[in-house]
């Protein structure tokens, strides 16, 4: 491995990816590969599939960058809403460093998606603004930033609609979609309730769409009727894998040259 290239991996409720990327080109040069997240995703056994994800790319000792589905401050998870419960309190960063023997970075896998995308997607040309981007998936992820800097955790997933019983993400995420085989037009009037609400909430100039769903914007881009532009994200499902690896990059000087993970 060269000085440019980390492994960013991006663990999501269904799945765990990963790929090793050169973060000066902001492309991944291996394939994607894939393991699904086991269930129940408890944190012993997410490690261990972590783990072999890792080992897959015969990764050794340099520092490892992850997306994952919770908030994180200081490498803890504090919730846990598309993983299994046992994640809260856990110290993910200590976890899955001891698992694999390489020191680990965790942030927030909406945060990360960001990241890629304000630096080397469509965000590029909006570091002045306030962008949000939206994640969608099994979840509603989402990642705000204003001048350029992040503002960490924000998780709009977890709002409730007015008139409403079940946070917003259990109404319009793509799960959602694929679980109540709704057509295209009927979960995008459901989306557009979400995208309205934090449109009055935060006001921002730019929504970004990634995630699985954003490959398939043509197919209910008609039904949006938010007033501030909305585009699909260009790095797409790429973008947690690739902002994983750019935040394992931004953490590397602040961890030790010589790294020893800590007795089970």
């Amino acid at each position: 491995m060269n000085k440019h290239e980390y492994l960013g991996i991006d663990v999501g409720a269904s799945g765990i990816k990963g790929g090793i990327v050169d973060i000066k080109k902001g492309e991944l040069i291996t394939e994607r590969f894939r393991l699904p997240t086991p269930n129940p995703a408890k944190p012993a056994a997410v490690a261990k599939v972590f783990n072999e994800l890792v080992q897959h790319f015969e990764w050794k000792g340099k520092i490892i960058g992850c997306g994952f589905p919770s908030i994180i401050k200081k490498g803890v998870a504090h919730t846990a809403a598309n993983i299994d419960q046992e994640w809260v309190g856990t110290n993910a960063e200590q976890l899955l460093s001891n698992a694999t023997g390489c020191p680990v970075v965790v942030r927030n896998d909406a945060d990360v998606a960001g990241i890629a995308e304000m630096k080397l997607g469509i965000g590029k040309d909006y570091q002045q603004d306030t962008v949000l981007i939206v994640t969608i998936g099994s979840g509603l992820g989402s990642a705000l930033f204003t001048n350029g800097e992040l503002v960490p955790n924000t998780e709009f997933g977890h709002f409730y609609l007015k008139g409403h019983n079940r946070i917003v993400e259990q109404f319009a995420s793509d799960r959602v979609r694929k679980n109540r085989n709704l057509s295209w037009k009927n979960w995008a009037l459901r989306f557009n309730k979400y995208l309205k609400m934090v449109e009055k909430l935060i006001s921002p100039d730019l929504i970004i769409l990634g995630g699985g769903s954003s490959k398939r914007f043509e197919k209910f881009e008609k039904y949006l009727t938010v007033e501030v532009p909305v585009k699909p994200a260009i790095l797409l499902n790429k973008a947690g894998i690739i902002g994983a690896a750019l935040h394992a990059k931004s953490m590397e000087k602040k961890i030790k040259k010589s790294f020893e993970p800590a007795d089970n």
